[in-house]
């Protein structure tokens, strides 16, 4: 008997796994087209940061960001956005440190340094993007899908350029997947103004 109920929490923890990372991957697969182009920005947001150096989460999202890069596109604008919400540093300038000197990134960079919510992240954003044939937005899948949501109502033309980033990969936030995906369908997705 004790067998069967481990192999029954075993394979109820699997399929949420499972069902956690179809789910996260549906979310970068939303509000986004197949639009081409020699140029694009690829804005990662950032998230509430008190100290002096990058938390975890918006390493996480800035390693995201860099690897969203297309080497084939000959200019690509990283614009991070986040202004000092938690702390004295800008979540900004913590990810442009962090993308510069950890992440290696060489190329230009923009940092939105006002913003204190994801809507203000879009709308103070939308000034790098005008110039870009291709917009990637990056953070955590369901968040990144909010904001792509946040940019159709702002500026729809813009959103038209819209492309997945590289924030989905199997596996990247096991066990955590099945829980980002229930807050996702919860709050992010749906909470568009």
């Amino acid at each position: 008997m004790r067998k069967r109920t481990w192999l029954s929490i075993g394979g109820g923890l699997v399929l949420a796994i499972l069902w956690g990372e179809w789910e996260n991957w549906r979310a970068t697969r939303r509000v986004v087209g197949s639009v081409a182009g020699d140029s694009e920005a690829v804005v990662v947001l950032g998230y509430r940061d008190a100290g002096t150096r990058a938390n975890l989460m918006n390493r996480w999202r800035v390693r995201a960001g860099l690897r969203s890069i297309d080497p084939a596109v000959t200019r690509t604008r990283l614009v991070l956005c986040g202004g000092a919400c938690a702390g004295p540093h800008t979540e900004a300038a913590l990810m442009a440190r962090y993308a510069t000197e950890r992440g290696g990134y060489r190329g230009e960079v923009v940092l939105e340094e006002s913003s204190r919510s994801t809507w203000e992240n879009i709308a103070f954003a939308i000034p790098y993007l005008e110039d870009v044939e291709r917009i990637k937005i990056v953070s955590l899948p369901f968040h990144a899908e909010k904001a792509r949501r946040y940019l159709r109502k702002q500026r729809p033309d813009l959103a038209g350029r819209l492309v997945h980033g590289s924030e989905y990969r199997f596996g990247d936030l096991l066990p955590f997947t099945p829980l980002l995906a229930v807050y996702g369908r919860l709050k992010d997705a749906r909470d568009v103004p």
